[in-house]
């Protein structure tokens, strides 16, 4: 049986899925590219038209939304929240909110602090929306504010992960004093797991 293949940046967004992938014991063909790949890596557009990571290629298809790429890891493991679960819809809608509304502002605080050449950088952009981010961290903060250990289900899912990759994030671009105490202590036990600190190796083969 064919591996399936992720194409990887390290730290980028795809690190979601490698840590998925360590987490839930998936034998993976790893690919890693330099960031950014659309400048650094063109023989990538035949695989992935939008130049972006992650690309997950299985059986034939490509998949490119690292919180679906997750889901699909984690069927039929603890990772995953089922149907039956009362915490089946907060679990989707915390995979949904972990692009759309937190890794978003941190994406343009990349673009402006490490991929525009120096002099098209833009300190008021950045201070913007990192604002814009610590808004939007609030709501992981609630989340945990009644004590407990991960944001769903009473474990750890990939609800953890792919939102403790935006926070994570956060903390590779000095956005980590936005964070409330309850998150900090969260985003400590993510990535003091196992799980974590292979998917970090990996990126230095």
């Amino acid at each position: 049986m064919t591996r399936p293949i992720l194409y990887h940046c390290a730290d980028a967004r795809s690190l979601r899925c490698l840590w998925a992938a360590e987490e839930a014991g998936m034998a993976i063909d790893l690919r890693l590219l330099p960031f950014p790949p659309r400048t650094f890596a063109p023989d990538y557009r035949a695989v992935n038209p939008l130049m972006t990571v992650p690309g997950w290629v299985e059986d034939g298809r490509l998949m490119t939304e690292s919180a679906a790429i997750c889901e699909r890891i984690a069927e039929g493991t603890p990772l995953e929240v089922r149907r039956e679960e009362g915490d089946y819809w907060t679990w989707r809608n915390w995979l949904h909110r972990s692009d759309a509304t937190l890794t978003f502002p941190l994406a343009i605080m990349i673009r402006y602090t490490r991929v525009e050449p120096p002099e098209r950088r833009l300190a008021q952009a950045v201070a913007d929306y990192k604002a814009f981010f610590g808004g939007r961290a609030r709501s992981i903060e609630a989340a945990l504010s009644d004590g407990r250990d991960w944001l769903v289900a009473g474990r750890f899912t990939i609800a953890d992960i792919a939102i403790g990759y935006a926070a994570f994030l956060a903390t590779t671009l000095g956005a980590d004093d936005v964070l409330g105490e309850a998150t900090t202590a969260w985003l400590t036990r993510c990535t003091a797991r196992d799980g974590f600190r292979r998917a970090r190796e990996r990126q230095k083969e």
